[in-house]
């Protein structure tokens, strides 16, 4: 008989996650303390249980203003070498209590320059993750764990970011990403940092059809040379209720261009009301290559199993649907290819297939 498909079942599921930001899933109680080494006054709350709801609420309060708060305390105690390195330790640990295998976790070096350079910010990130994929394997609960490092749009270090994407690349960055807003800075506005990551083939994947539409998405593709969409969820906006397929979609579909769905985040921020309501179901149906993320796990008060687990609750997913979304993902993730087959053969399917009973 197959298991059931409950959160403590999905946390032994094996699971990939491909969107998930370092600075938006620090521990409540490694905020406080790391604030308290600098002297940093700021926070709203001095306990871990009542800092860890400001987060939440703050984040769910439907005021951008709020929100972004939320990043501006985090950030704040991100400022050195060893606090990088003490969040990216403790991020793999916690991916690897969840059940996740494999993950590609995304930071903009430039927002920690206050007190290092950006080679020092993108070093503390590879030497944490190494530390704590150590010690998760120590503890019987193996991670992998690739940096995806971030370029702001509304800022001009997308060259500066670009070059630490290849010069990092066999130390464990994975590739780039374009983050901050849609809206008025297209994915194309920085040619040169572009042309730099083709020269070197380098992986990239651009937040789009987050809060912009088709526009934006078309933007990513054709000018930024995006393989993955961040969110891509608005590419909804091109499927009738009849399930016909606009001309992006119906491109987006065809390809297989992978999609960074975090239907938490999406509901938080108002692009749509509630879960049920979110087309990540109708877009799994309709055979797009949507997979499941957590975007900001202390913002969201989510993890990886909350969120496969809250979507098939909701729209009625099996295991077959947990499965093709972590396979989906762990196609559409940068890695060699021997690692993913090895993943898929070794680790992915036989854990579902112990799962199916």
């Amino acid at each position: 008989m197959p298991a059931p498909l409950t959160a403590e079942n999905v946390r032994r599921a094996p699971k990939v996650l491909l969107h998930d930001h370092l600075d938006g899933g620090l521990r409540s109680q490694t905020v406080l303390d790391l604030a308290d080494e600098i002297g940093y006054r700021e926070l709203p709350a001095a306990d871990a249980g009542s800092l860890g709801r400001w987060f939440r609420e703050a984040a769910d309060s439907g005021s951008l203003v709020r929100y972004l708060e939320t990043f501006a305390h985090t950030v704040a105690v991100m400022q050195t070498p060893d606090a990088v390195a003490r969040v990216a330790r403790e991020c793999a640990l916690d991916l690897a209590a969840d059940g996740v295998v494999y993950a590609e976790v995304r930071m903009a070096p430039e927002l920690l320059t206050g007190g290092m350079p950006l080679e020092a910010a993108v070093e503390a990130m590879l030497d944490g993750y190494a530390r704590g994929s150590r010690d998760a394997a120590a503890a019987g609960t193996p991670v992998r764990i690739g940096t995806l490092l971030c370029a702001m749009r509304q800022e001009d270090r997308w060259e500066d970011v670009a070059d630490l994407v290849v010069r990092y690349r066999d130390a464990g960055v994975v590739g780039f990403d374009l983050a901050g807003p849609e809206d008025g800075f297209p994915p194309d506005r920085i040619p040169a940092a572009i042309a730099l990551l083709d020269r070197a083939g380098a992986h990239r994947t651009v937040h789009a059809g987050e809060a912009a539409g088709i526009a934006s998405i078309v933007a990513a593709l054709d000018g930024a040379g995006a393989e993955r969409l961040g969110h891509g969820v608005r590419i909804a906006d091109e499927v009738a209720a009849d399930g016909t397929l606009g001309p992006v979609a119906q491109r987006v579909r065809d390809t297989q261009v992978t999609l960074e769905v975090a239907p938490s985040s999406n509901v938080q921020t108002g692009a749509y009301p509630s879960l049920a309501e979110h087309p990540v179901d109708r877009l799994h149906r309709l055979g797009f290559a949507v997979t499941l993320n957590t975007d900001n796990r202390l913002m969201s008060g989510v993890s990886l199993t909350s969120e496969v687990t809250d979507v098939a609750t909701t729209h009625g997913w099996t295991w077959d649907d947990v499965q093709a979304v972590t396979e989906r993902a762990l196609a559409g993730a940068f890695l060699p290819d021997d690692e993913r087959r090895r993943l898929l053969d070794d680790v992915v399917r036989p854990g579902y297939t112990a799962l199916r009973g």
